[in-house]
């Protein structure tokens, strides 16, 4: 999506208890979506998530593929 044009830029974070993956809409801002692998929650709630503006989990699970689903066209839009 960053190569489309939709998203501007993106992090990415190792931290001790996860992994991060956050997309800018501008460089400048708070991440629009942040895409976390939590190791711990993987036997219960999935170790995959992803993460709203305000800290929302909008999608959680096992399998990165199930939940990269969120981002498939139509499903969402960014509003300016």
């Amino acid at each position: 999506m960053v190569a489309a044009g939709e998203w501007r830029d993106y992090g990415m974070d190792a931290l001790h208890d996860s992994a991060v993956f956050s997309v800018f809409r501008r460089t400048a801002e708070a991440p629009l979506y942040r895409i976390e692998k939590r190791p711990a929650l993987a036997k219960r709630q999935g170790a995959w998530a992803i993460l709203g503006h305000g800290g929302h989990i909008l999608r959680r699970g096992h399998d990165l593929d199930q939940v990269l689903r969120f981002f498939d066209k139509g499903r969402f839009s960014v509003v300016d």
